[in-house]
């Protein structure tokens, strides 16, 4: 029997799922970490956290297993979105990740709309500048933290740096990095004149892959670290709501899902990559090759209701 890894990185923890060539799961573990919230309206976290946690992860779930490592050929991965993690040239990052949740950046969104303008922004990269997405976040880096910002030799998204500490390869996918605002969403690429306008090196993106892509094998330290074969295939994976739509089958024009999480999703497929929907809802690259996806979201979904309950029921169970 062979098996396959699935590491999703959200934003309260990292779940890994073990799963058999019939498509079922045969182990699950989880590993909590902290927001780190300093100031109202700031949301980070410590990569390195990400990082021990699901090296933490894999080791238990390989020390469970009561078959060989060896039959556990591939990995790949699934992930909150925008979050943004600069590297220096030696790829160390340079301070906590800045969340998608993190709402510093309403002086940075309406200077992307001044500079860029709201119409041409739309044109390319199919969204109106909000503080969830990256840019904005890369903004606000350069602006009240430029020592950080010039020691900056590439950003990459959260789960997309979890899977380059693995492997000790750096790429960003379509899916992810269309919540970026950096990304020409249609002509899948990154946007030279956004980041000409702004004062961005076009080298802080890293390189693009699709979803599906095999991009490497893990180190041999993770493999070390782990019990994982140095043999395991790890592919590029994609955005949280992304591969949520492909698990529920939203893989033809018409299909709609609901999901409930941190936040709250309501997600359409979309064939085209030439509708326009005035930027009323987030339309992004799908992890399906060649095929896109609209979605409508709330930032505190489950999390009021976990707000809730710490505030006002905290020893409830």
């Amino acid at each position: 029997m062979k098996y396959v890894l699935g590491i999703d990185l959200g934003t309260s923890a990292v779940k890994i799922l073990l799963v058999n060539q019939s498509g079922e799961v045969c182990q699950e573990v989880t590993r909590d970490y902290p927001l780190i919230q300093v100031k109202s309206g700031y949301s980070e976290q410590n990569p390195e956290e990400w990082v021990e946690k699901t090296i933490d992860g894999l080791s238990a779930l390989i020390s469970g297993f009561d078959g060989d490592p060896n039959d556990i050929e591939g990995i790949s991965f699934s992930g909150q979105m925008h979050g943004l993690v600069l590297l220096d040239k030696e790829n160390k990052y340079l301070r906590n990740a800045i969340l998608w949740n993190d709402t510093r950046t309403t002086k940075q969104c309406q200077s992307i709309n001044e500079v860029v303008g709201k119409n041409r922004l739309l044109e390319i990269t199919k969204n109106p500048a909000l503080e969830g997405f990256t840019l904005p976040k890369l903004l606000w880096v350069k602006e009240n933290e430029p020592e950080i910002f010039n020691q900056s030799s590439v950003f990459l998204l959260p789960k997309d740096y979890l899977r380059y500490r693995l492997t000790g390869e750096i790429h960003s996918e379509f899916s992810d990095a269309a919540g970026t605002l950096l990304l020409n969403v249609k002509d899948k690429q990154w946007s030279e004149e956004i980041c000409h306008k702004l004062g961005i090196s076009l080298e802080l993106c890293p390189p693009l892959v699709e979803s599906h892509d095999f991009i490497g094998t893990i180190t041999k330290e993770i493999s070390n670290l782990t019990g994982l074969s140095p043999k395991v295939k790890v592919f590029a994976g994609g955005a949280d709501n992304a591969c949520g739509a492909i698990g529920s089958g939203i893989l033809t024009e018409g299909n709609t899902l609901c999901s409930i999480g941190t936040s709250g999703v309501v997600l359409s497929y979309e064939e085209h990559g030439n509708q326009d929907f005035k930027g009323k809802v987030h339309y992004f690259n799908h992890g399906k090759e060649e095929a896109y996806y609209s979605m409508g979201v709330t930032l505190a979904a489950g999390f009021s209701l976990s707000w809730f309950k710490d505030t006002f029921a905290e020893n409830e169970s």
